[in-house]
């Protein structure tokens, strides 16, 4: 039970919710010491899937073995997918998609300041490769979502080869004599014999390689039951479409937005109503991953938000758990690490690719375009947690409303040529 209560504070995304499970963890309970910690932290990083999640899995996995990860995980999400699945099913029965109320207009320009402000923290920590890297990532994206001649639906592939391609760079400039990037040693790692933790963990290398095979038996089996079967179950295309991209995402719940908006935007719901629910789930304690939830009660109801959420988070899941007993050894191979500078990088581009896709959509007027600069400063200049943020968006959104003040309707695109105000 020691997750439930955290999973109600865990606000201010990946780096807020690490800091808050090591002072309970390792500073307050003493379950974990540091260098433990550190090393299953790193397990979520070089795994695909939310890395607070993984790391709350791992370190229950650490203490109370299979049963207790799994018991940690649904505490620590249980919050947000309570008030997310409720959001989504009452937005879908009582909102008009078209005609968003006043008191929403604000959320996603907020929202979409909270991306921004991930960008910017992941990006400045990169060298000089990882920043070309993320170049090359954001670029491609943003070519993807913006040529009439490329499907946006080609993203399911591109970027999976974007992130192999970022890893086999850094690879190889690891391996010149004076390398371009930066570079850490592998580090000591676990002892998987001896190991008290290892040992409380129950996971042979035997088992972990059988739990691998079944997280990619069910990528294979939905895939072709949905793409080449074409089985005609909204709910297995729900959870095939969750399932595939949260096997591919690096890099935590701010790259995943792009690929969710192409998968779902207008086939589930409208833009408003994405936006709408994006500004709800930075606003949750909780990882962003919980988005999931609400996208799929929007499209299905309450069993839809459940398969999406099942989903999404299922092979971040599955992976921590079959990684865990693999990771003493694959700590000590420095080609390893260095393959995952490059996947890290190219997956912090998708998350600039995001910021310039999820601009174009969220902000429609010059009210908007106010909205974002005010959320964005209060984020990053003035540090405000996310709650806070969004709730301010939404407020001062109300407020330059057409329902309320009616200031800076004109739309943002048209400003240019004095354009006229929004209907």
């Amino acid at each position: 039970w020691t997750y439930l209560p955290l999973g109600f504070v865990a606000f201010g995304g990946p780096q807020a919710h690490v800091a808050i499970l090591r002072d309970h963890l390792v500073v307050q309970r003493a379950w974990l010491d540091e260098e433990q910690f550190t090393e299953l932290f790193a397990i979520g990083q070089g795994l695909p899937g939310p890395t607070s999640t993984q790391l709350v899995v791992s370190t229950a996995l650490a203490r109370a073995g299979p049963i207790g990860g799994l018991t940690a995980f649904f505490l620590w999400n249980l919050p947000g997918l309570i008030v997310l699945i409720t959001c989504g099913v009452l937005i879908a029965s009582f909102v008009d998609p078209n005609n968003p109320p006043f008191y929403l207009v604000g959320l996603p320009p907020a929202a979409i300041s909270l991306v921004f402000k991930a960008f910017y923290g992941f990006g400045k920590k990169l060298d000089k490769v990882g920043i070309i890297l993320c170049l090359i990532s954001t670029l491609v994206a943003i070519l993807i979502n913006g040529d009439v001649r490329i499907t946006p639906t080609v993203s399911q592939f591109v970027y999976p080869c974007l992130l192999v391609f970022g890893g086999l760079v850094t690879l190889f400039d690891s391996m010149r004599e004076k390398p371009s990037g930066t570079y850490k040693s592998a580090s000591k790692g676990w002892d998987a014999e001896s190991d008290l933790t290892m040992k409380r963990i129950g996971i042979p290398l035997w088992v972990g390689g059988l739990i691998f095979l079944v997280w990619a038996a069910v990528l294979t089996l939905s895939i072709l039951l949905v793409d080449r079967a074409g089985v005609d179950n909204v709910y297995l295309e729900i959870f095939e479409v969750m399932y595939r991209i949260g096997s591919l995402i690096f890099g935590g719940g701010q790259v995943v937005l792009p690929m969710l908006q192409t998968e779902v935007v207008p086939f589930w719901m409208t833009k408003d109503q994405f936006f709408q629910g994006l500004g709800l789930a930075q606003s949750m304690p909780g990882p962003l991953f919980n988005f999931s939830s609400y996208l799929g009660a929007v499209y299905q109801g309450v069993a839809g938000g459940l398969v999406a959420y099942v989903g999404l988070f299922g092979p971040g899941v599955i992976l921590i758990f079959a990684m865990v007993p693999f990771w003493a050894r694959l700590r000590h191979v420095k080609w390893f690490k260095s393959v995952l500078n490059g996947v890290n990088a190219t997956a912090i581009g998708l998350v600039g690719a995001a910021c310039v896709i999820l601009w174009e959509a969220a902000i429609g007027t010059a009210a908007d375009a106010m909205v974002f600069v005010l959320a964005g400063t209060l984020a990053v200049v003035y540090n405000i947690g996310a709650p806070w943020v969004v709730l301010s968006g939404g407020v001062f959104g109300a407020i330059l409303s057409r329902e309320a003040l009616s200031l800076g309707q004109v739309e943002w695109c048209n400003l240019v040529n004095g354009g006229e105000a929004a209907p």
